[in-house]
């Protein structure tokens, strides 16, 4: 029993969204002496075949890894190749397969709680079946850990749209301004190796003629146009990439990977898609889009500065236009430490 609170006592006082679930199935191999314990979670979006995504892998003797966020998604398992996973998710309950031929590994499939984030399993090897009063005390650290889960979640979340919110920006940030080789520890094929840059770009997305949505509709269709722009973003973006609701009709976009005309495409299409999208009453919604590169050792108030003063410009232009900060200094439209009188403070 001491252990089970120990082991929960860390569970809970884990802070880092994207490291809860390395911590879940470390805490679980330490607490069963299994052989492993692994943490797989569907991803993919809604068009396409969901596939396993390892958010947390603990083998005997080896520090806890995870599948990196950017991992290709087309190099995963699809959903179907890990049928007990499957029979797990469908039924709500444990699923158990004796070893076969050679592998002398028994196997424990237990879904995790679906109240909120990515549905997925919990996945466990051992050299002897689970006993019972092991599997009941997995099925309580699970519930608890569901609970924390969710309340995680939700101090980190928008209320109104779901994605994520500006006080959780901050951390996320801090790792993206690390550079790559420092972050990976090795530069991954064809990704871009220049000075100063961390492999991410920031976007501030900011909605057309907001106020008049709210003053000629009511706020209500004012909130269903900024909870329909955030499902256009999660349906637009890829399962790594990271968004934010930031307040009133202004969203942040944290973008991994590609040259700067990869982003511009990344964002061009998401402007495209907002265009076109038949909201309901208001028919027609256009967004501005500023976007720059975050540099080794950036503060989130200087990424965000050039990305918003990109986003002026643009409002400036006409708006229904996505531009980079980088473009508009080099065609000698901005200076690299110009501000505006938009510039927020964040933190």
């Amino acid at each position: 029993m001491d252990d089970a609170i120990s082991h929960l006592a860390a569970l809970t006082a884990q802070r880092d969204r994207e490291l809860l679930d390395v911590t879940l199935a470390q805490g679980v191999l330490d607490l069963l002496g299994s052989l492993s314990v692994g943490v797989h979670r569907l991803i993919g979006r809604e068009d396409e075949a969901r596939r396993w995504l390892s958010c947390g892998l603990a083998r005997r003797g080896q520090i806890a890894i995870s599948d990196p966020s950017w991992v290709d998604l087309h190099a995963l398992p699809l959903e179907a190749s890990h049928p007990l996973r499957m029979q797990a998710m469908a039924s709500g309950l444990p699923q158990q397969k004796a070893p076969e031929g050679e592998r002398a590994e028994h196997m424990m499939v237990m879904p995790l709680p679906a109240e909120v984030g990515l549905p997925g399993v919990l996945e466990v090897f051992s050299s002897e079946p689970l006993s019972l009063r092991a599997l009941r005390t997995t099925q309580t650290v699970l519930k608890v850990f569901g609970n924390f889960q969710s309340l995680l979640e939700s101090s980190q979340r928008d209320s109104l749209t779901g994605l994520l919110n500006r006080q959780s920006f901050d951390a996320t940030f801090l790792r993206a301004s690390v550079p790559s080789a420092e972050r990976d520890g090795a530069h991954a094929e064809g990704e871009r190796r220049i000075g100063g840059a961390s492999g991410y770009w920031l976007g501030v997305v900011d909605i057309d003629h907001f106020k008049r949505v709210n003053d000629g509709f009511g706020h209500l269709i004012g909130d269903e146009v900024l909870v329909l722009v955030a499902r256009v973003m999660r349906q637009t973006f890829r399962h790594h990439d990271r968004l934010y609701r930031f307040g009133g009709e202004e969203f942040v976009i944290l973008l991994r990977g590609g040259s700067e005309e990869d982003a511009r495409g990344a964002f061009e299409r998401f402007r495209l898609n907002v265009a076109q999208y038949p909201f309901p009453q208001v028919q027609n919604v256009t967004v501005s889009v500023g976007f720059t590169e975050v540099h080794h050792q950036d503060t989130p108030n200087l990424a965000f500065a050039r990305a918003d003063q990109a986003v002026y410009r643009a409002k400036h232009q006409g708006r229904n236009l996505v531009l980079s900060h980088e473009a508009l200094v080099r065609a000698g439209l901005l200076s690299s430490a110009e501000e505006h009188v938009g510039y927020v403070e964040l933190f």
